[in-house]
């Protein structure tokens, strides 16, 4: 029998052991504990020196920090999903009376709400929840430092705001709405809001002796649904694929692609690597390939979880200290490895079941204007139009069932397709958020915008 160990080429493993292993040693790590996960299922788990004396497994608890968020965003995306809410709503047509209800709730979610990153008061993480029992200790009375929607400022009290949106809305507890619509679902048994045995207590280590002091593991009260929940690599390698390729009785597909789609405007520090956030998911640029996820940390932990979309490639790494090891870039890196060392085996190519003689009628070449681009049939249902060489503009669509698509990536994310007939039947052009695509370069047939000059294509006279 094959175990998970043997799915992947020793070489590979050893370089996995590897890297977290300098990671630990050269962060200075009490513990560090890590698992890859492909094609769905986990292939890897790694981890180095123990904790209550032995090497921690999938199943040690870590605390996971600002990876909280993440399951914070998924609930919000149900809640959107079912209709009860638009992530265009102000947070005040839900939730009124914060003080900050001015924002929306997709400025929320990506952290362009101009909020404060902190609360006022006492360092939060390291200060009992009881201190801030209400709204208004988490916001103060200056909750917004920049105006709405112009830049991106992590707020933490921003998703301490969605918590309170979701126990308004479901009428229980954020942390009982997480169990029964995420947790439970997705069979996350060892996620929970307190620690539950085994599970890694967190350390400071002294940055210049190696001594160590623990931690205080604070209930976070009111800011739990930004950073209270404990997990493990387990738990959160099941979570990496759910946030691949969703759940039916948690959220589809298409709401985590939304997820992973930038929606926050780039930092001045984030324009050299192209890094930003979509809703509740880092989106991140690493070695020629886009990788989303999020990173967390909280006095006594760090802990990164990353995915590779296209790879099919995800990483967790925790650990059990305030700083040492970037968890951020050690799971980034063993994505790369696995994906570099065993790259994907494409799926097999197989012609398409059946196929619409109508919608085979569009496929070739379209001009937009003097531009040569191709819509190209999927075995999927989809269509991709895009140019033909060269850079430019192109996306996937997904069909409505009325003979209509829409734009699910690149620049026409969310824009209408439709296919124009003459009163023959006959394809007319396609017309494409207003743009005209011709089967010819500016076709006096079609009704390109501004005519077609009647004397047509000449040299120089």
């Amino acid at each position: 029998m094959t175990t998970p160990q043997e799915k992947l080429l020793p070489g590979t493993r050893r370089a996995l052991l590897h890297r977290i292993a300098a990671a630990q040693a050269e962060g200075r790590a009490p513990s560090l504990v890590a698992a890859v996960v492909r094609g769905g299922e986990p292939v890897w788990h790694g981890s180095r020196t123990s904790v209550d004396g032995h090497g921690p497994d999938e199943n040690v608890q870590y605390r996971i920090g600002s990876i909280t968020k993440t399951f914070t965003a998924v609930l919000v995306l149900r809640l959107r999903d079912e209709g009860l809410l638009d992530l265009g709503d102000p947070l005040e047509k839900h939730l009124p009376g914060t003080g900050a209800g001015e924002a929306t709730i997709a400025q929320l979610l990506a952290h362009t709400a101009g909020l404060a990153a902190e609360t006022p008061g006492p360092w939060w993480e390291r200060t009992p929840g009881s201190l801030r029992p209400e709204l208004s200790d988490v916001l103060g009375e200056q909750p917004f430092l920049h105006p709405a929607g112009r830049l991106h400022h992590y707020s933490n009290p921003g998703y301490t705001l969605l918590g309170a949106l979701i126990e308004k809305l479901r009428g229980v507890p954020w942390e009982e709405a997480l169990r029964r619509e995420v947790l439970d679902p997705l069979g996350l048994d060892r996620t929970s809001g307190q620690p539950q045995a085994p599970h890694a207590g967190g350390w400071a280590v002294h940055p210049w002796a190696d001594v160590m002091m623990p931690e205080p593991a604070e209930d976070l009260g009111r800011m739990a649904p930004a950073g209270q929940l404990w997990s493990t690599t387990g738990d959160l390698a099941r979570f990496a694929v759910f946030l691949a390729t969703g759940h039916a009785a948690v959220l589809s597909a298409e709401s985590l692609r939304e997820m992973r789609t930038p929606a926050a405007p780039l930092e001045a520090d984030q324009l050299a690597s192209g890094d930003s956030y979509g809703l509740g998911l880092q989106v991140l640029h690493r070695s020629g390939r886009i990788l989303v996820g999020h990173s967390g940390s909280l006095p006594g932990f760090l802990a990164a979880l990353v995915i590779g979309v296209e790879d099919d490639v995800a990483a967790v790494v925790l650990s059990n200290c305030t700083s040492g090891p970037r968890a951020l870039t050690v799971a980034t890196d063993l994505v790369r490895i696995v994906a570099e060392a065993e790259p994907r085996i494409p799926e097999p190519w197989r012609p398409a079941a059946e196929v619409d003689q109508s919608v085979l009628d569009l496929a070739g070449p379209w001009y937009w204007g003097t531009q040569a681009c191709a819509l190209r049939l999927r075995a999927d249902g989809m269509v991709e139009l895009g140019p033909l060489a060269g850079g430019g503009r192109g996306s996937r669509f997904r069909a409505n069932g009325d003979g209509t698509w829409t734009g699910l990536d690149g620049y026409y994310t969310g824009e209408p397709l439709r296919a124009v007939r003459r009163p023959d039947g006959s394809l007319s052009h396609l017309d494409l958020g207003s743009f005209v695509f011709t089967r010819q370069p500016y076709d006096e047939g079609a009704p390109v915008p501004g005519g077609v000059d009647p004397e047509g294509w000449r040299g120089i006279r």
